[in-house]
């Protein structure tokens, strides 16, 4: 209930800047991008969070073993020192670098464990489900709450060339190597229950901007979830080396409106309604990458 309410104030403050309603996020790496993807999900806002607290305890750990090591070699190299001291076993000390040590671990631990748990368990208030399926080499999406329909994902354009000449008519040019000609639609401010697992090998189902990366397990199902407050695309790829044309199965998810997104349940019903849930173009799957 917290979680939503925010999410409304959000949306109530986006809508009163100038500039700001109705912009699109576009959830994807940059060019020299050195840090993480800006969180675009609860998951991910608690994984930043946790993140910048790991970063100030090894800053300060750093510091401090530097700061140590340049007292120790000044302090007491043979020049100044010429006399090394016989003491040993110093019993503080060693309790000292012992427990201290342990006392910042359980600091992390405690931290870590509540990310896995929130992370890891799915809200029971989770509005619909979604299931994920890797194949070599693309994805497959089921919608069982809409109805069951499934439909494949497959990598949109491998050159820039094909992505230049690949526009759409609202004039959006595919990213090379991330959209997909069917894309996963979702609606914003929803809970989504995510089912992962694969046909064949091994794949991993990961999106940066959301905080999820998911192992899809031939004969297991995983399960993670997803939120996503703003309306855009997102953008993932398999993070498992599952073969030749690893790096062409990416992830493209679309957060439109709830009402966007019945008219596409809508549509989607019609356009995929099949019964195979594997690719209706096997040579698509077997195609070189080259």
């Amino acid at each position: 209930m917290i979680r939503k309410t925010a999410f409304a104030a959000l949306a109530g403050l986006a809508a009163l800047l100038p500039g700001v309603a109705g912009a699109e996020t576009v959830a994807a790496p940059k060019e020299w991008e050195m840090n993480l993807q800006p969180a675009e999900s609860p998951i991910m806002q608690h994984i930043v969070s946790f993140h910048t607290e790991l970063l100030y305890i090894i800053t300060v750990i750093a510091l401090f073993v530097m700061v140590l090591l340049a007292y120790v070699m000044i302090r007491y190299n043979a020049k100044r020192n010429p006399t090394p001291t016989k003491t040993a076993h110093n019993t503080v000390l060693e309790v000292l670098w012992t427990v201290i040590p342990i006392i910042i671990l359980v600091f992390i631990a405690i931290p870590s464990f509540k990310l896995l748990y929130f992370s890891g368990r799915v809200p029971p208030d989770a509005a619909m489900t979604l299931k994920v399926t890797g194949h070599q080499w693309f994805w497959s999406y089921t919608y069982p709450d809409q109805g069951g329909f499934t439909f494949n994902s497959l990598v949109k354009c491998r050159t820039e060339e094909d992505c230049a000449g690949d526009a759409d008519k609202a004039g959006h040019t595919p990213i090379r190597l991330l959209d997909v000609d069917n894309p996963v639609i979702v609606p914003v401010g929803t809970i989504v229950r995510v089912q992962i697992t694969s046909d064949d090998v091994i794949h991993s189902w990961a999106i940066p901007s959301l905080g999820v990366k998911t192992d899809a397990v031939p004969g297991r199902l995983a399960e993670t979830w997803i939120e996503i407050p703003k309306e855009g695309r997102y953008y993932g790829q398999c993070s498992e080396l599952c073969g030749v044309d690893h790096g062409f199965m990416p992830i493209t998810i679309e957060a439109v409106s709830k009402d966007a997104f019945d008219q596409w349940v809508k549509k989607a019903k019609t356009e995929f309604a099949h019964d195979d849930s594997l690719p209706p173009s096997h040579e698509v799957a077997q195609a070189p990458s080259r």
